[in-house]
């Protein structure tokens, strides 16, 4: 109804999340790696319900989201239910850091949903709680979002020891014949190939060492238009006075639909926020 048509990646991965396939995506920042995966879960969902998927309600979790940025949450959430709205598919999605209340987490924990945004640290403490296995006992997709900002760190080993138990949780529930999936996306990740490998370890002790690489051959045209003070020699070599560039930002800001800042500490981020 909206005219879309889908990229290239995009189809190749729902036909490989539909057919049972883990792998890593990798394409250009603003190009849909999103619905690449996410979309990819509900045509899974829908093929395996066809006369029930916009009527059944409460699966438990489906599609597990683990992200670093605990800032896009909230972004990635929204655009999540607008799908599911359009397709009159009754799944809920739900967040889960270090922000939520307590009376979310009690809702979740009485009811999970079928989609969870979750940080690393999150998903740990998640897995911490009594009788966590039922929690994960329908979940099918794990997708690890930015694995380029946690692969070589603490919170990429928090994530592949979490994968590590979650697949163990879907070798006592799931059905025969079916394995839990997980999925990778990045838009920078210098060796794909070593990437990849990391975070499908987890599968291989299952005979699931076997994984898909999904390329976007999409040319995006990146223009670099730099902001500078107008005098260099004044302007002090501490990052955390950069709030004097703002008088140049604003103008920017109001000249563009979305604009996004990146910011190095809570503090100043509040500072440019006001």
């Amino acid at each position: 109804s909206k005219q879309w048509q889908p990229f290239a990646f995009q189809s190749e991965a729902w036909e490989a999340i539909a057919s049972g396939e883990s792998g890593i995506v990798n394409a250009p920042t603003g190009c849909g790696k999103t619905f690449s995966v996410f979309l990819g879960a509900v045509i899974q969902y829908i093929n395996e319900h066809p006369q029930r998927y916009q009527h059944q309600k409460n699966n438990g979790l489906q599609l597990l989201w683990v992200t670093p940025l605990r800032a896009l949450a909230k972004d990635i959430a929204r655009a999540m239910e607008e799908a599911l709205a359009a397709l009159s598919i009754p799944w809920k999605v739900a967040i889960r850091n270090g922000d939520t209340d307590v009376q979310e987490r009690q809702r979740q924990k009485r009811n999970m949903p079928e989609v969870l945004v979750i940080t690393p640290e999150s998903l740990h403490l998640l897995l911490a709680q009594k009788d966590c296995s039922t929690t994960f006992k329908q979940l099918r997709i794990v997708a690890v979002d930015e694995w380029h900002e946690l692969i070589g760190g603490k919170r990429g080993v928090l994530v592949e020891l979490a994968i590590s138990r979650l697949v163990s949780f879907a070798r006592q529930h799931l059905p025969q014949g079916t394995h839990l999936q997980v999925w990778g996306i990045s838009a920078t990740i210098g060796n794909l190939q070593t990437a990849g490998d990391v975070l499908m370890a987890p599968l291989q002790p299952y005979g699931k060492c076997n994984w898909r690489l999904i390329k976007a051959n999409i040319d995006k045209q990146i223009a670099v238009i730099p902001v500078i003070p107008d005098e260099i020699e004044t302007y002090p070599w501490a990052g955390h006075l950069g709030i004097q560039l703002a008088h140049k930002v604003v103008p920017i800001i109001e000249a563009s639909s979305t604009t996004l800042l990146f910011i190095n500490t809570r503090g100043m981020s509040e500072n440019w926020y006001q």
